[in-house]
């Protein structure tokens, strides 16, 4: 349908009347805005909330319910991860190490300390150098008479 037929159609329609109740409540709203002085655009300022909401809107706009999603499964792993985690101080107070562990700890600690002391090293021994040969891998030829 061409722009030319859409108009077509809508002149063909007949006019609806406004509800009277719209009417009376426009004209209300007109008259109080004129009594006072103030000027339409400063009648109603739109707040914080519905500036973000439109805003959020417009960002998220092409898949919202995809968004939503998303943040829903995002607040389940947060719910999920601060439910079922693990206290590490809780922890360390509850158990205390038991004497044998602290054997092997200490033994442990140890053997880190003689892999980590720099070691004596021998003088390394120098290697011959070697002597230059010829590059090219002709041998020569000579005759014998």
């Amino acid at each position: 349908m061409s722009l030319e037929d859409f108009e077509k159609e809508l002149k063909q329609r007949p006019m609806r009347q406004m509800p009277p109740e719209w009417r009376a409540e426009i004209l209300t709203a007109a008259k109080t805005v004129a009594a006072s002085g103030m000027s339409p655009a400063s009648v109603e300022r739109p707040s914080v909330l519905s500036i973000i909401q439109s805003r959020l809107s417009a960002i998220l706009w092409p898949h919202p319910k995809a968004w939503a999603g998303l943040a829903a499964v995002w607040g389940a792993i947060l719910l999920l991860n601060f439910a079922t985690g693990d206290r590490p101080e809780t922890v360390a107070h509850k158990t205390s190490p038991s004497p044998e562990m602290m054997a092997v700890w200490k033994e442990q600690e140890r053997t880190l300390v003689k892999l980590v002391e720099p070691f004596d090293q021998l003088p390394a021994v120098p290697t011959k150098r070697a002597v230059p040969r010829p590059r090219s891998e002709r041998q020569s030829t000579t005759a014998l008479a």
